[in-house]
């Protein structure tokens, strides 16, 4: 198996140029033309998160707002950043769910590459990067998993080479990883000497979180994701597509989203104020959204069937909510999803958590 021809798969060299995973997907995600910037109906059309799921959602990020507000002394201003926005679903969620006292003195900011979307509230600042010096909640519910990476994969001599794709997703076999990239599968991901083993290659993301924390003063940074560890990390990467609510192949065209599940050990490692490069923060934590969710009050708790005879519509309206909570705390669905808290500064995001239960107890 030699570079320029191993691991090719696909039709014939007639759709454009071999490239790294990385740029073909930044370009067909965030290009003129990609699927960040094209598509009208936003992600909500192509994939269901949690913010799309249930009102719920937002409204347990803005208690977990409003207790960051305390952490920090009740501060005159309060921000709230909005990581990979969307078409501001979840920003305006949270406004709409703090108290009138706390909505008063946030200032909320929506990060999205797309432009504004008609009609957004107008206290939502619109940027394509975070602002400085934020003091708050800075929450990034699947970005990372956005931010494009290279894949490696295993040759039949045993050695890890950059997987190259064409924009109609056949695939073949660069040269070998060297530098940073095999240094971090090294320490992140390293691969056995096993032909067809893959990874996804999380440099970038680890750079991108680094750089998203850094723009906090105090408070709390939060990435939500799917993601895998050190101790489990899957033996053939985790890249795919989806289109229309469907999961599909990994088609770099602009015609779908792409994405990978996120090494956020990886990612909690990078942040420097309080750690080594080898460890985390040692008051970061990672806990199952469905353990984070439940603390925060989303429990899917039934509700008695006795209020079905006293207040019928009540009790159609908490089996919705219920419902809902379950949904967003499924084991196998979203409730796997893994939250990343970041703390900076005073703040303690064990102190704001100190209902979280272990991920067996859920």
């Amino acid at each position: 198996m030699t570079p320029g021809t191993a691991g090719l798969r696909g039709a014939p060299e007639t759709h454009g140029e071999w490239r790294g995973w990385r740029e073909a997907t930044h370009e067909a995600l965030y290009g003129p033309q990609g699927f960040y910037r094209a598509a009208p109906e936003g992600p909500a059309g192509h994939f269901r998160t949690s913010v799309h799921a249930s009102p719920l959602f937002a409204g347990a990020v803005a208690r977990l707002l409003c207790r960051v507000d305390e952490a920090l002394g009740r501060p005159a201003s309060l921000d709230f950043v909005d990581m990979a926005a969307g078409r501001g679903e979840l920003v305006t969620g949270v406004l709409a769910a703090l108290p009138a006292g706390v909505a008063a003195r946030t200032r909320a900011y929506a990060v999205e590459v797309a432009a504004r979307p008609e009609g957004l509230d107008r206290r939502v600042q619109w940027l394509t990067r975070p602002p400085d010096g934020v003091t708050g909640l800075l929450f990034a519910n699947e970005w990372l998993d956005n931010v494009p990476v290279d894949v490696a994969e295993v040759d039949a001599a045993g050695v890890a080479r950059r997987v190259l794709v064409r924009g109609d997703g056949a695939e073949r076999l660069g040269e070998p990883l060297t530098g940073a990239e095999a240094e971090w599968l090294a320490r992140w991901w390293p691969l056995p000497a096993e032909e067809g083993r893959r990874a996804e290659i999380g440099l970038p993301r680890d750079v991108a979180w680094a750089s998203a924390v850094a723009a906090l003063d105090a408070g709390l940074a939060v990435a939500a994701d799917y993601a895998h560890t050190a101790a489990a990390r899957p033996p053939f990467g985790t890249l795919t597509g989806f289109r229309e609510g469907r999961e599909t192949e990994p088609v770099p065209d602009g015609s779908c989203d792409i994405t990978a599940h996120v090494a956020l050990d990886a990612c909690a490692a990078v942040h420097t104020t309080r750690c080594t490069p080898e460890h985390a923060p040692p008051n970061a934590l990672m806990r199952p959204q469905r353990a984070i969710l439940y603390t925060l009050g989303v429990t899917g708790a039934r509700p008695p069937l006795a209020l079905a005879s006293t207040d019928p519509a009540a009790y159609v309206r908490a089996l919705a909510s219920a419902s809902q909570a379950a949904e967003l705390t499924a084991r196998g669905g979203l409730g796997d999803f893994v939250w990343l808290l970041q703390p900076v500064g005073a703040v303690d995001a064990g102190g704001l958590l100190v209902d979280v239960a272990d991920d067996e107890e859920q």
